[in-house]
């Protein structure tokens, strides 16, 4: 199910930091959350909890958090708009990830697909790996989300949040936690690496959102194509470098590459050169902003706090009710 989002409904999205990140989570990801400020009220965190499923690097973490910060504010998210924080600034969503915890069956995690495709993908089975979701659905629950922008392949994540808050309310009270709706973005690009696989760290074909220069050129001539001479026509739409053209082009310069490449003469070295200055062109402001941001890091910083701040206060109110309907004391 997709709901539309509106201005009154709360938003809520977050990211992983596991790295530098590339073309594929921008256009995936990042760019559906920069359009959703304007929608709604939006919450979007880093989520270093989750992280810590799989890095082992404790000052690694703290540079990929920071990273991911300035990468979002350099692609134009206006933290006055909406409520940017790091997850571990709100302690009270492990204090909810646990009662969420005691009410899910063992039964309910064993289904987990995310988990079986990172076990199969040889990342290491760990108790944080296998529950996941429960933390997942805490992130979601305790600000009383409404619409979670989600991937088809979290969609199932965020069925399991549904149930674990109807759970919740069974068990304590029926108005505890709202069942938030999946937003499902239905025009998402499958943004395709440089063998033509999907883009991703895993496979080692990406792109990264701020590469220039010698590595941006080095990887982008290196995008695999067929065989196809120069002089005659290619098929546009079977081509991963035309691929990559379309997420950057305008209309009118989409058509005119289209054309090139049916017309025949045009070779796949000239769409690596289009797609190397539209790529530079694109990210070109974005790519100052983030220079200017890197030796200002306290901003950066500021910002998180006051975004944790006011995550806080939301989490609060949606946690006081719930530790009185659990029983759970605190005595300051």
């Amino acid at each position: 199910m997709s709901t539309s989002p509106e201005k009154n409904k709360t938003i809520l999205s977050g990211i992983t930091p596991s790295g530098r990140l590339h073309v594929g989570n921008y256009f995936g990801a990042m760019k559906q959350h920069l359009d959703f400020i304007e929608k709604g009220d939006a919450f979007y965190f880093i989520a270093n909890y989750h992280a810590l499923t799989s890095l082992r690097d404790g000052e690694l973490l703290k540079q990929y958090t920071l990273d991911v910060a300035i990468d979002y504010l350099s692609l134009g998210l206006d933290p006055g708009k909406c409520t940017f924080f790091a997850q571990s600034d709100v302690p009270a969503v492990t204090e909810l990830s646990w009662i969420l915890g005691s009410l899910c069956p063992v039964s309910l995690m064993e289904k987990g697909v995310a988990y079986k495709d990172k076990v199969a993908q040889g990342l290491a089975p760990n108790i944080g790996l296998f529950t996941y979701p429960i933390l997942q659905a805490a992130d979601i629950l305790i600000y009383h989300s409404d619409i979670v922008p989600v991937g088809a392949d979290q969609k199932q994540n965020l069925e399991f949040s549904r149930d674990l808050a109807q759970k919740l309310n069974n068990a304590y009270g029926d108005e505890l936690l709202r069942l938030p709706e999946p937003y499902i973005v239905k025009d998402v690009a499958i943004v395709p690496g440089i063998d033509g696989r999907k883009m991703s760290k895993s496979y080692n074909n990406h792109i990264f959102i701020f590469d220039e220069g010698k590595v941006l050129k080095k990887k982008v001539m290196s995008i695999q194509t067929d065989a196809t001479p120069l002089e005659d026509p290619k098929d546009p739409d079977s081509c991963n470098v035309f691929s990559l053209i379309k997420l950057f082009a305008g209309k009118d310069k989409l058509a005119e590459i289209r054309e090139a490449y049916e017309a025949g003469g045009y070779g796949y070295g000239h769409a690596k050169k289009e797609l190397l200055t539209l790529f530079s062109g694109y990210f070109a402001e974005a790519r100052e902003r983030r220079r200017e941001l890197e030796k200002d890091t306290d901003t950066v910083l500021d910002i998180l706090r006051d975004g944790g701040r006011k995550a806080r206060e939301r989490a609060e109110t949606v946690m006081q009710p719930i530790r009185e309907a659990t029983g759970i004391i605190r005595t300051h």
